[in-house]
């Protein structure tokens, strides 16, 4: 009768916990998140073991994808909107020429500057099962959530589920 009432209890935290996230994010088992070492469109290096410590909200994309287009302006806000909070958000372009994407976010992001996997190795790594998709990773480096395809981020939904996530 323990047991089973422990199960019950275990099954509705699982519930309430799966209620709370906004729609398309799921959770993650929390395995290591992969080597991530790139550089920037502006020739900067940035690698994921330098920036434990915080969340990250690592995301990838293309200029080519219909839902990327669209999400792009709602990260651009969320950057703004999260500038002071323990959350770095880091862009992986995936494939792409540093021309295209240079005009795709001249258009749609003008403020963002993403990382370039111009090989497509990083992306490859990661397995993001399609595009766009979004990695939260807590400050000790594991996956904890994964977002598939687009959203808007700057919404209330989106954006109370990172300020839980960041702020416990």
């Amino acid at each position: 009768m323990k047991t089973l009432l422990l199960l019950c209890l275990l099954c509705s935290t699982l519930v309430v916990r799966a209620a709370d996230l906004p729609p398309g994010v799921m959770e993650m088992d929390g395995r290591p998140a992969p080597a991530l070492q790139l550089e920037n469109i502006d020739g900067k290096s940035w690698d994921i073991n330098q920036a434990r410590g915080h969340w990250l909200f690592i995301h990838f994309w293309a200029s080519w994808c219909g839902p990327c287009r669209r999400e792009m302006p709602t990260i651009q806000k969320l950057m703004e909107t999260l500038h002071n909070e323990r959350i770095e958000i880091v862009l992986v372009n995936t494939a792409e020429t540093e021309d295209e994407v240079f005009s795709f976010l001249g258009i749609v992001a003008p403020d963002l500057v993403p990382l370039m996997d111009t090989n497509g190795l990083v992306t490859q790594a990661w397995q993001p099962r399609g595009l766009p998709a979004t990695f939260l990773v807590d400050p000790g480096g594991r996956i904890r959530y994964l977002a598939l395809g687009g959203r808007n981020w700057s919404s209330p939904p989106y954006l109370g589920f990172l300020h839980r996530i960041i702020n416990p």
